[in-house]
Order: structure tokens, then C-alpha cells, then sequence
């Protein structure tokens, strides 16, 4: 990481620390999947990130303060956290799913989020972020007496892994 962007640009100044093909991602599984450990991240990655690949991207995230690494000690494993910044990504990852959903092929199943939070729009973003805020930062969020934004994502994600299996 260097000590500044090469130049004042704020897109380049993004892009320089999320900009290259495996960082959104793993911030894609701390999120959505709430994988919050190195084994995690790798076994559960649907890319198949190299263990060489994802701990260079969480020291960088670390280190650009997207990620927090809590230490839990000898023998136990390191629990990574997300930060303010990085929670504000939330909807810059709605627009890039929803680009893709357009431009891309994809999956039913891996679609499906996306799909959910394009279609759920600002609201469901802020939702899903109050929601990551709980986990990840302890700043309590209202109870709106409703499933929140992480039971329906994961609710229409298995409704489609489900009916990917019944089709197979």
C-alpha cells in the first residue's frame, strides 16, 4: 500500500485499494455471508481464492481500514470485522450486482441477492447496513418487527438453491 493515490482523483482513490478482482469480494463474504475468518473465507469462496491471494487482500483491507483483525490468541483463530467505510460500500455492491444482473451472466442462485436488493433499493440497503453495523460495529439498530434484510436475503438465496436442486 503506498502512502497516498497517485493522484487526487476520489474514483482513483477508491479504486486503488477496492479495485483489483478479488477485493470486492472478499468484502462481498464478510458481508453477505458473514464469513469473519481466514478458513471461511477461503473453503466457502466461490471463486476459489488462493490462501496467498486472500491474506494479502485482508492484510491490505486491514491496513486501509476497511477491516478491523481482532486477535482472539494463541491457537484461536483471527475474527475479522467490518468498518464504518467499508459498510458504506453496501450500495456501491448493489449497483455493481445490478449492473451485472443486466450485463453479465449469472446463476439463479447467486443472482438472487442481487435481484432482491435492487428491487429493495435504498431502503433495504440502509436496512442491511443497520444491520452490519449491529454485527460488526455493537451500534444497536431499531427493531422494525419485520424479517430483517439478512433473513430474506438468505431466505431467497436457499428458495434458490433449493429450486437449482429440484431442477437438477
Amino acid at each position: 500500500m503506498t502512502d497516498g493515490p497517485r493522484s487526487g482523483c476520489p474514483i482513483n482513490a477508491a479504486i486503488e485499494v477496492v479495485g483489483d478482482r478479488w477485493t470486492l469480494l472478499v468484502l462481498r463474504d464478510v458481508m453477505f455471508g458473514d464469513r469473519r475468518h481466514f478458513r471461511q473465507l477461503q473453503s466457502l469462496s466461490e471463486e476459489g481464492i488462493a490462501s496467498n491471494i486472500l491474506a494479502d487482500r485482508l492484510r491490505t483491507l486491514v491496513e486501509a481500514g476497511l477491516l478491523t483483525r481482532d486477535d482472539a490468541g494463541r491457537g484461536r483463530r483471527a475474527a475479522y470485522s467490518l468498518t464504518e467505510p467499508a459498510i458504506q460500500l453496501v450500495p456501491l455492491l448493489a449497483h455493481l450486482g445490478a449492473w451485472g444482473l443486466r450485463h453479465r451472466p449469472t446463476t439463479p442462485e447467486l443472482r438472487v441477492r442481487a435481484e432482491l436488493l435492487e428491487a429493495g433499493g435504498p431502503e433495504l440497503w440502509q436496512e442491511f447496513m443497520a444491520e452490519l453495523r449491529e454485527r460488526h460495529l455493537g451500534v444497536p439498530r431499531p427493531d422494525t418487527g419485520r424479517p430483517t434484510a439478512t433473513e430474506r436475503l438468505a431466505a431467497a438465496y436457499a428458495e434458490a438453491v433449493a429450486a437449482a436442486r429440484n431442477d437438477g
